[in-house]
Parts: C-alpha cells; structure tokens; sequence
C-alpha cells in the first residue's frame, strides 16, 4: 500500500491544530495536506480550484478555501476566514506555483517570466506575510516553503529557478526576522518529482524519465509522499530547533550531477 492510500481520519480533534496548504489540491501541496491531517492536524486546503480544493479537504476531513496566491487582497482575504472560522493557524505550507518550459531567454514571453515570478517568488512572500502576522502576534509558529533544487543550480528555467533561487533567500531572511518571535521559517527544496504535472510532461516527451532518474544518485525519481514527510517533520515539534534550514529532497541529484564531468556516476 502506497503512502497516498493509507487511510486517512475524515473526523479530526476540533482541538487540533489548523495547517494551511496553499496549493493543496494537487501534487506535493496534496501530499502535505494528506501526511499533516494524518498527524492529526485539521488541514485548510488554499487552491484556486474550489472544486479540486473541496475533493481533498472532504477526502481528510479538512477545509476547502479559495484564493490566488498571485493575488494579495484575495490571500489576505482568505487567510482572515481562515483564522475567523477554522481557527488560529499553527502551520503554512506554500506549495502554490507554476511551473516553466525550458524556453532560451530571448525565446521565453515576458508575460510567462513575469507570471512564474509572481506566483512562485511574490506569491510564496505574499503567503508568508498573509498567514505569518497572526504568526508573530500570537508568538509562535511554523512556514515551510516548497523551493526547488532548480533554484541551487544552473538549469535552464529562466524565470523558474531564479524564482525558487529567491524563495530559498527569503527564507532565511524571514527565518533571522521573525525568529525572535517564536516564528521559525524553513523550506524544502525537491528534485524532480512525480507530479501530476511531471507525469503529463514525460507522456508528452518533454522530459526523459531515464535521464532523470540517471541523473540522481538514487538512480530514481522522487515521490510526493517522500517530500511530504520532510515538510511534515520541519513543520513538528520535532525541528524545534530547526529555522533558515533549506532541505533538499531530491534522491541525490545535487550530489551527483557533478559527476559527468568524470563521466558520470560508477557503476556499484
């Protein structure tokens, strides 16, 4: 049985802490949801979809809310009725973004840069700042950003690992100014995962799984349920002493990557 079919309680402790995924109706933002509600939380599921956001809250026994984390007055709007009718919210997950084509730079639209940036850059800053100042107020808290490994290395995203690039450094700048109230600040950066929107890329032939997964140190891709229980871990009592920490989940690609200019990993 795989993580995503272990079943999870649908009648959570109304005492329970309230968890806000942004980006919670599919891929890793969906695997957060259903790794925190089974550590009990009470899970509100931020998606743009009020469909696909009302089918994973009703699978975990959470709440749907619609917003657009692109958008400032409709984030800080929903993140008020989380708070007024949910409750106090413990926990943010921004997983909410977009992906890019890796498209050369004098090839790639303005208009796609600049909505990469404002979703993934602007729209993880405008969730912290949304759900992070009932956060500061009540003095304490926990914010695991989703990142990339895109964003530690040279690829060719050009709008896409620069923005996840900048995710990282806010972190940590958000991590040394709200750590003196409690509030700590990690984020998660994962490899290549399979997503939904991974998987349709691959049966498109836009990404080739066996270079992927050569790629990796593993020699496999990663999971969501994998990246889930990282940000589940970061988001636990059990990281109290964890804030500005970036961790990749990413089956060894960083580490091995370096290793095709000595012609690649070794076979064992």
């Amino acid at each position: 049985m795989s993580a995503s079919q272990i079943p999870v309680s649908t009648t959570p402790d109304p005492r329970a802490p309230v968890c806000v995924v942004t980006g919670g109706a599919s891929g890793i933002g969906a695997a957060c949801a259903r790794e925190l509600a089974r550590t009990g939380a009470r899970v509100a599921i931020v998606d743009r979809s009020a469909e696909a956001a009302a089918q994973v809250a009703q699978s975990l026994g959470g709440a749907p809310f619609v917003a657009d984390v692109g958008d400032a007055a409709s984030l800080e709007a929903c993140a008020a009725q989380i708070e007024a009718e949910y409750g106090p919210v413990e926990v943010l997950v921004t997983s909410a973004g977009v992906l890019q084509v890796p498209a050369r730079p004098h090839e790639l639209p303005l208009e796609q840069w600049d909505n990469v940036v404002r979703i993934d850059q602007r729209g993880t800053y405008v969730s912290c700042l949304a759900f992070g100042r009932a956060m500061l107020a009540r003095r304490r808290g926990a914010i695991v950003n989703i990142a990339s490994i895109t964003g530690l290395r040279s690829v060719p995203l050009h709008a896409y690992g620069p923005a996840k690039a900048a995710v990282i450094a806010m972190t940590e700048c958000l991590a040394a100014e709200w750590g003196p109230a409690g509030v700590r600040v990690n984020v998660v950066s994962p490899g290549y995962t399979l997503t939904p929107a991974l998987k349709q890329a691959i049966a498109k032939g836009e990404r080739d799984v066996s270079t992927l997964a050569a790629n990796a140190a593993l020699q496999r891709l990663v999971e969501p349920e994998e990246v889930a229980r990282v940000v589940a871990f970061l988001a636990s009592d059990a990281a109290s002493a964890m804030t500005g920490v970036n961790v990749p989940v990413d089956c060894g690609w960083l580490v091995a990557t370096p290793w095709n200019t000595y012609g690649g990993l070794r076979a064992p």
